[in-house]
């Protein structure tokens, strides 16, 4: 199944297109920047009134990036994309556009196990305008 057609069978219809963009972000740098498989993996939040997604990606490589590898109250601004680089912006647009974000290492660091799950939350009122 796709976020695509998980999210409106959930009636979560107004998340799609916020999770769709941030998912596109996370799985293209597990494409990117790992030699192994990507798992995405989604969570339902919130209430009946208030609902909302969690979306985790996880890939082989422990390396979590800045500023993921930090606690919230740690992060510091975000610093401006050169306008020529071809890369740069994806987590860029997941500190922007998403309600909370992090990420954390998983397993023992043993080849072949372990990895990292980049995550991002989105719930309502996400501000479309933001995203354009």
């Amino acid at each position: 199944m796709t976020l695509r057609a998980v999210l409106p069978a959930y009636g979560l219809c107004e998340l799609l297109d916020p999770a769709e963009l941030l998912t596109s972000e996370l799985v293209t740098n597990a494409y990117r920047h790992t030699k192994g498989p990507a798992a995405l993996r989604l969570r339902a939040l919130g209430t009946e009134g208030a609902p909302g997604v969690r979306v985790g990606v996880w890939d082989t490589s422990p390396h979590i990036p800045a500023p993921f590898d930090r606690p919230p109250g740690q992060r510091g601004p975000s610093r401006p994309v050169p306008g020529g680089a071809d890369g740069g912006r994806g987590l860029m647009l997941v500190r922007h556009c998403a309600q909370a974000w992090g990420g954390f290492p998983l397993g023992d660091g043993l080849p072949g196990r372990g990895g990292k799950l980049l995550w991002f939350e989105v719930g309502p009122g996400v501000d479309r305008r933001t995203m354009a």
